[in-house]
């Protein structure tokens, strides 16, 4: 398989995600923030790094990005601080971007959610704001990259077990999707040529992944 780096290696989409790469024959490392998390991540399978990612420069991150094969964005501010939010979710992310294009990481996977897009229609008074913003953002500077990514946009993210079946026809009726599920699809999509260049939006539904990502 390769390399892969999850970055944002302690959020919950990632502890689901690094021990279906490592069954698959990934060697996964998981890039956190706080030395803390070092047991977690690594009983989730990866060898953990530990480097702020916003305080980051380009470089740093692409030397510790170099012999890479790939890399997973799940990391992400929380909500709640606009400064924080655009710190994480929108320049760090760039500077990620451009990093694994410096360091020579061919694919990149962003786990953004359902309905980002630049005009997301959020308006600025609302809490939800600056994430949109951030994302969009984004999202706009890795499919001008070089790199070969796909985003994932997922709906209202929940703690539901992962049932293997998602739907892509989202609409607003239905836009629940589990984090399992969410990590079910970041491990097929890497192995997925066929989705490169692709923004894959979906909620929990009854088609297989694997079946639902084909183009």
């Amino acid at each position: 398989m390769g390399k892969v780096m999850i970055i944002g290696g302690h959020g919950k989409i990632a502890l689901l995600l690094a021990p279906l790469l490592k069954a698959a024959g990934w060697e996964v490392s998981g890039m956190i923030r706080n030395a803390a998390q070092i047991d977690d991540v690594a009983a989730a399978g990866a060898t953990p790094v530990v480097h702020d990612v916003v305080s980051s420069s380009v470089e740093e991150l692409a030397g510790l990005l170099a012999g890479q094969d790939a890399v997973i964005w799940s990391a992400g501010a929380g909500g709640g601080n606009p400064d924080r939010t655009y710190a994480v979710d929108r320049d760090a992310a760039i500077r990620s971007m451009d990093a694994a294009e410096q360091a020579g990481v061919g694919r990149y996977i962003m786990v953004s959610y359902l309905g980002a897009r630049t005009d997301h229609g959020v308006g600025p008074g609302d809490s939800f704001f600056a994430y949109a913003e951030a994302k969009a953002a984004a999202d706009l500077h890795l499919r001008s990259s070089g790199l070969a990514w796909t985003i994932l946009g997922p709906g209202a993210l929940t703690l539901d077990a992962p049932t293997g079946t998602i739907a892509t026809d989202t609409d607003a009726a239905h836009r629940n999707t589990s984090r399992a599920n969410v990590a079910l699809v970041a491990a097929a999509v890497l192995e997925r040529p066929d989705t490169v260049g692709r923004t894959i939006e979906f909620t929990d539904g009854n088609v297989r992944v694997a079946q639902a990502l084909n183009p």
